[in-house]
């Protein structure tokens, strides 16, 4: 069967049509992802680095200061850690006499060279710690691990916590 001409001549538009739209522009789709380079580039300054534990409930609080990057103490239910790497059994510390602790003594000597700020390094006032502790932890092992941190030349120490709003801590503390 013949095609007529009107027919025959919309066939070779709709071919035409086809063809045509296989281009992809591919300048808008750049754009985007140069955008969002960017926006990843700008925001990453502003991390925390503090490290996630899973096993370690901080205590909450309404302190607005954020975390700042320090040599990091964590002290799990078995094991203190230093920068990610044990140091001393949690048993042990608590057994032992005194507030001194010589392994974290000495971990937190060997980070002054390699975490540390150069400024810092000069500048005993200057060097910072962080501990995150469990809410639950003996404050007997707080202090013993808090003593050692200052016999090590570190001048300010801060504890880790959960920032909550005042409303919050009104409420929790009305409940018990």
């Amino acid at each position: 069967m013949q095609k007529s001409h009107r027919a025959a001549r919309m066939d070779r538009r709709h071919k035409r049509g086809k063809k045509a739209s296989v281009a992809l522009n591919l300048v808008s789709l750049m754009d985007i992802f140069t955008i969002l380079v960017f926006f990843l580039l700008v925001n990453s300054s502003n991390v925390e680095s503090l490290p996630n534990t899973k096993d370690i409930q901080l205590p909450e609080s309404i302190a607005d200061v954020k975390a700042r990057e320090t040599v990091v103490i964590v002290i799990g239910e078995e094991d203190i850690i230093v920068q990610g790497k044990a140091v001393a059994k949690v048993a042990d510390v608590l057994a032992r006499p005194g507030n001194d602790i010589p392994k974290l003594r000495q971990a937190l000597l060997s980070q002054n060279d390699r975490v540390l700020r150069k400024q810092a390094q000069d500048d005993i006032a200057g060097r910072e710690v962080t501990i995150m502790a469990d809410k639950d932890i003996p404050y007997r092992l707080l202090k013993k691990v808090m003593a050692t941190c200052t016999q090590s030349d570190y001048g300010r120490i801060s504890l880790a916590v959960l920032q909550k709003s005042a409303d919050e801590l009104d409420n929790l503390s009305a409940a018990r």
